[in-house]
């Protein structure tokens, strides 16, 4: 594994207590009637969505991480795949939770961009790393 993978991958995995909280956040939300979360169906699905995109796309920017070591790229769509994965991870979840902050909301902000967004930088960074491993020599 490159000095730049172990780099990343430890940065991805500092980020973990976050999506950790973040299912703490839900688990006493949805235990704590008080707190007004089981009120709103379109908040729960938006913040479980959040909680879920996060774990599973940073699992897959750890993958990512270590492919990236394989694949033949130029060094900046190399970078792009390294900083994209991760990044998405962060940025769709960012989506998901501040498009529906308060706890009355009965549609989505226009923070629900940053959720398309996200997606085109996900894709983006996953296609270009397809091709980089497709370039390698077996």
């Amino acid at each position: 594994m490159t000095r730049e993978a172990r780099l990343l991958s430890a940065i991805t995995l500092i980020t973990v207590p976050t999506i950790q909280y973040g299912g703490y956040f839900l688990l006493t939300s949805l235990v704590d009637k008080a707190s007004g979360y089981m009120d709103n169906p379109l908040r729960q699905n938006f913040f479980r969505a959040g909680h879920a995109h996060a774990g599973v796309i940073v699992i897959l920017s750890l993958v990512c991480q270590i492919l990236a070591d394989s694949a033949v790229l130029p060094a900046p769509l190399i970078w792009v795949v390294r900083i994209g994965v991760p990044l998405s991870a962060a940025l769709i979840s960012m989506g998901f939770f501040f498009s529906m902050l308060p706890p009355t909301a009965a549609q989505p902000s226009g923070a629900i961009a940053l959720i398309y967004f996200a997606a085109v930088i996900l894709a983006l960074s996953v296609l270009t790393l397809a091709v980089g491993l497709i370039r390698s020599p077996a």
